[in-house]
């Protein structure tokens, strides 16, 4: 497929330099699900209304193209096919500055620098293409550089899977989180503190609730909540080894007393501590310690993203210390956790293990022994998984929970690390039942991931139609006329005893104006209440739900015991 991409970001060039000779070329790689050029326009202004304009030119180039010449040449003649360029010369320096030779790549009239990688029958293969947007890059992703302008596409071997991939575009705008979320009045963003959402009231409703599910069900299996500092002397994080690994990813700041103090990145370091604030004994062993605290890391401006990249979010964290032979009962119950909360939400997902990476801490005879038992360990929960080599933490293999949305979309949620590092830097200890003492192994896991991403992710896989125990408001009710209205306060506060959460929409709109309000906001049930509903002495009203189907007169008994309990029972 990059082939496919690699080659069609080609055709895009050779359309672009007929269309505005003067324009100078840059770079154009395969990425995923497309392929981009950079181009150097001048004074030219183009944008998206440009697009069409050049999509005729790349299909009218294509039927010359009958496949790719490779070409080499020497530094001296490569730089005379760019005069002027001198994004191409700096490229054609960097290539060669070991003696290597340049290769071209040739294809109907066009040929262009390049390293390889093509299709065979460029004008048989590449007519499924569509270029999808115009942005502003720098060169070689410098601030300190130009700006160029960068043109997407994206291409595919069959019509029906670009027509496949175009609708998931569509789609996707309509559920992009960013433009839902606030709609719903769920959260939203203020320059004074970028990547750090504000909840809103809807919003603290639907994390309330995602953290109410989580407790409940980790109390069940053992698990015990702790609460820990946000903010650590530095000398922490030097013992948890995140000084010398994580550092420029941490907000820090020295006090007047000259101590350095970092907001937490991460809980594991202080779930260590509790470990070591009492001797410990095996039977304590497997000891979960879990928690929902704030962290803050530092992510570089440009690459924030919704909720899906932040500098403020919360996880739902547990430190699991164990001795050596129960890591494989441990990963089997927190599969069975991960089972549960992906099938309440119908998300479909499979795992990943990633090994030793690049700069990792500790014995590598250690890290083979966890990689070969976290292997095994998948093996025998016969759920899909893949491996992607150098994926770790810097202290130890990993699972990464990885959910595939609505849209065929893949997304990387919680992970399941393995450590045995950490607990030795810190001398963690427990008596064995041989009375000698040893480390425990740390097995660090979320399932969520992050509360923040989870619920982007969350609102974008379900359009905003949460499910209806987790839905800000379960139910609107409507007053026919103004006469009804006393009654609707009734049946509100009747609804309000039990748990429900209701709004009354009493405004002087038209009741079809109201009754689409409410769809807009998502809100699953809408209650509607006329003379004959006020009439029943049970406090009853005419239901329908979001798909707009009537559910006839209901009291609320009924809609307590028959719709939500129903409903909440789905949670497992």
């Amino acid at each position: 497929m990059d082939n496919l991409r690699h080659s069609c970001a080609h055709l895009l060039a050779a359309a672009v330099m007929q269309l505005w000779p003067n324009t100078k070329r840059t770079i154009g790689p395969a990425i995923e699900n497309g392929f981009y050029f950079d181009f150097d326009f001048g004074k030219v202004k183009i944008n998206d209304e440009d697009l069409p304009k050049i999509e005729k030119k790349m299909r009218q180039i294509l039927p010359t193209w009958k496949g790719f010449e490779r070409h080499e040449l020497s530094t001296q003649d490569a730089k005379k096919e760019y005069p002027g360029n001198e994004f191409k010369e700096e490229l054609i320096d960097e290539f060669t500055k070991d003696g290597q030779k340049l290769s071209f790549y040739k294809s109907g009239d066009y040929w262009d620098l390049c390293k390889g990688g093509h299709v065979e029958n460029p004008d048989k293969v590449l007519g499924n293409f569509k270029l999808l947007s115009i942005a502003g890059a720098y060169w070689r992703g410098s601030e300190k550089n130009k700006m160029l302008t960068r043109i997407y596409g994206t291409v595919f071997p069959t019509k029906e899977e670009l027509d496949k991939y175009l609708w998931q575009l569509e789609e996707a705008k309509k559920r992009d989180h960013k433009k839902l979320g606030p709609k719903l009045e769920l959260f939203m963003f203020d320059p004074y503190s970028p990547g750090m959402p504000y909840w809103l009231p809807h919003g603290v409703i639907v994390l309330n609730e995602l953290v109410n599910f989580w407790r409940v069900e980790h109390n069940k299996r053992g698990y015990q909540e702790i609460k820990t500092p946000l903010i650590n002397k530095r000398e922490l994080y030097e013992t948890s080894g995140h000084w010398d690994h994580y550092r420029e990813n941490m907000f820090l700041s020295e006090t007047s007393e000259k101590e350095i103090y970092g907001l937490k990145p991460m809980n594991c370091p202080n779930a260590m501590v509790v470990f070591a604030k009492k001797s410990r004994s095996y039977r304590e062993l497997p000891l979960r310690l879990s928690d929902t605290d704030t962290l803050h890391r530092y992510e570089r401006s440009g690459t924030l993203n919704g909720l899906f990249r932040v500098r403020e979010f919360s996880q739902d964290d547990a430190h699991i210390f164990v001795s050596e032979n129960q890591i494989k009962d441990e990963y089997m119950r927190i599969f069975e956790i991960t089972e549960l909360f992906y099938s309440v939400f119908n998300m479909e997902y499979s795992y990943r293990l990633g090994t030793r990476p690049e700069k990792f801490m500790g014995d590598k005879k250690v890290w083979d022994r966890a990689e070969k038992e976290l292997k095994a360990i998948l093996d025998k929960s016969g759920k899909k998984y893949t491996v992607l080599a150098g994926d770790g933490a810097f202290y130890g293999p990993k699972i990464d929970i990885l959910m595939k949305d609505f849209l065929g979309r893949e997304w990387q949620m919680g992970t399941i690390q393995l450590d045995f590092q950490i607990p030795k830097r810190f001398g963690l200890a427990y008596q064995a039942a041989d009375g000698t003492l040893k480390t425990p192994v740390v097995i660090h896991r979320v399932i969520y991931g992050s509360l923040e991403r989870f619920i982007g992710i969350l609102i974008e896989h379900s359009a905003g139609n949460f499910p209806d125990w987790l839905s800000p408001v379960q139910i609107t009710l409507i007053p026919i006329a103004e006469r009804h209205n006393d009654y609707v306060k009734k049946i509100q506060d009747e609804l309000l005893k039990n748990g429900v959460r209701v709004n009354v929409d009493d405004r002087a709109e038209r009741m079809q104006a109201r009754i689409r309000d409410a769809t807009l906001q998502k809100v699953p049930y809408i209650g509607i209440i006329g003379d004959r509903e006020a009439r029943n002495e049970a406090f009853s009203f005419s239901l329908r739900n979001i798909k707009g189907e009537d559910k006839g007169i209901i009291t609320i008994d009924e809609f307590i015991s028959k719709i939500l309990k129903k409903a909440v029972s789905a949670k497992g």
